[in-house]
């Protein structure tokens, strides 16, 4: 369960920007109506779902990007030798590529809360910090000073020192401990492998099947919603060739190897079977994908970032995966979006509503629906942000005779 993540200087973010999913204080017919979206960690609300939302350009991708950087090095850094530079930009103006990036997460991994940071530039690591509350009160696992120089908690991590000297200024010390096989480490790194999903990532014919046929009836009915008049799917393994290479044969030989392959049937015709691969249209297919995915997700109370998770999809079908995760018991979703329908406080909370904007100086500036403290809930959200209240949407004057103007000149 993520509760917040902050981070600056990296990309188009300057300032530092928080991402907060411990819901604020809002207690209106409206959002108790959506106490659906919220869950509860400890007697701490938490949301389940934040939206992204802004013109092109503004930054959006620029926060998963970030996060996915981020995470990426708790996951990766161990294997860094000497020479590497980090992939990343930082803020390209004012000095800024001088200064540090910093990064912050609040987490919490077998229901204990952790909070970890660290500050790098593009060529090394500067500082690195633990911390978690195993009674409730904040303690020390450990802390990677500007100088180099280490402290750690009593008793919390076995022979740390070894993991010190295995730890250059290219890898952080979290990575190092998992790699060493140190408990709490490889805890935290088991969480951002397979807890805290960075996108769509690819799973196993064996997983897809089990979320398959664990939620065929939800999956169907979202196709429903779709009114793609699909009314069955089935799983089916097929014996398909596959191209070998073999040492010194210059033609490819070829093997047959089982693929999970899932056959639909319509209304219609009930008893004519088409190919999901070959035969459905390309948005039947990636609300599929999707929901493979997604079911995944909740069914195993993970927290996922999706950009633009709703592109191609109806948004009634955008409405049905948010539904689906705040149906969920303690799941969670970060995404971005362009779609103006989802600005809608019967929908997401103020809190959930997130606008990205681009300042002048070229920096991403971050702010929620929830910070216009004027904004009554009787209002229309969307409306308002396509008006430029919110100041998060573009303006562009694209009349006939301006563009007439444009190809004339």
């Amino acid at each position: 369960m993520i509760l917040k993540i902050e981070f600056e200087n990296f990309f188009s973010i300057r300032d530092r920007v928080r991402i907060d999913f411990r819901a604020a204080s809002i207690n209106t017919a409206q959002a108790r109506e959506l106490s659906h979206n919220v869950m509860e960690w400890k007697g701490v609300p938490v949301l389940k779902t934040v939206g992204l939302f802004g013109p092109n350009a503004s930054g959006k991708s620029n926060i998963l990007k970030t996060i996915t950087f981020c995470c990426r090095m708790i996951l990766d850094s161990y294997l860094h030798n000497e020479g590497v530079t980090f992939n990343f930009e930082p803020f390209k103006f004012d000095g800024w590529q001088k200064k540090p990036s910093k990064f912050l997460i609040d987490f919490v991994c077998e229901d204990v809360e952790y909070e970890y940071s660290f500050e790098l530039t593009r060529e090394r690591i500067l500082s690195e910090s633990l911390y978690y509350y195993p009674v409730g009160r904040r303690a020390k696992v450990f802390v990677r000073d500007a100088d180099g120089k280490y402290s750690f908690g009593a008793g919390v991590m076995v022979k740390p020192s070894d993991v010190v000297t295995n730890t250059s200024e290219k890898k952080l010390f979290l990575s190092s401990a998992s790699s060493m096989n140190r408990d709490i480490a490889q805890k935290l790194y088991r969480y951002f492998m397979n807890q805290f999903l960075l996108g769509l990532v690819n799973v196993n014919d064996m997983m897809v099947l089990d979320s398959f046929n664990a939620y065929k009836k939800v999956i169907l009915k979202a196709l429903e919603i779709c009114d793609t008049d699909i009314t069955d799917i089935e799983a089916r393994k097929e014996q398909m060739p596959a191209p070998v290479v073999v040492p010194g044969q210059m033609e490819l030989s070829y093997k047959l190897v089982d693929v999970l392959r899932f056959k639909t049937f319509h209304r219609d015709q009930k008893d004519i079977m088409f190919d999901m691969d070959m035969e459905e249209s390309n948005g039947t297919r990636k609300l599929f994908q999707i929901l493979i995915r997604l079911l995944d997700v909740v069914k195993n109370k993970k927290s996922i970032m999706m950009d633009e998770f709703d592109m191609g999809l109806h948004t009634r079908l955008a409405d049905f995966i948010l539904d689906l995760i705040h149906a969920s018991e303690n799941s969670q979703l970060l995404f971005t979006s362009h779609n103006t329908n989802l600005i809608d406080v019967k929908r997401l909370r103020r809190d959930q509503i997130v606008f990205v904007n681009k300042s002048e100086q070229g920096a991403t500036e971050v702010y929620s629906l929830y910070d216009f403290k004027d904004f009554r809930e009787n209002m229309d959200a969307e409306k308002g942000y396509i008006q430029g209240r919110f100041d998060a949407v573009p303006y562009i004057d694209s009349s006939v005779s301006s563009i007439k103007q444009l190809l004339e000149g």
